[in-house]
């Protein structure tokens, strides 16, 4: 069952926004940064993902199996041979 509530739009200093209530958020499970996208004539708020939530160990991975290789020769000028002055 979803829960409707009425708000208002309001001023956030040169932008606007909404109070969303703490049930709506506890509901939706959303707690810190979000997605926001726009659907016709609806904004879908939704928790933002973590795409990137196993990496730490896919790069431990990776380093063990030695697997984390430059593919890329790197090439330097002879600039980046002299020590900086600043």
């Amino acid at each position: 069952m979803s829960t409707a509530i009425r708000t208002r739009i309001i001023r956030i200093g040169n932008s606007q926004g909404i109070r969303i209530p703490k049930i709506l958020l506890e509901q939706s499970g959303i707690h810190t940064e979000v997605e926001i996208e726009v659907e016709g004539d609806h904004l879908t708020i939704r928790p933002m993902s973590q795409l990137r939530i196993s990496w730490d160990k896919a790069f431990t991975n990776m380093s063990e199996q030695q697997d984390d290789l430059l593919l890329d020769e790197v090439n330097t000028m002879d600039w980046d041979q002299v020590e900086w002055e600043w």
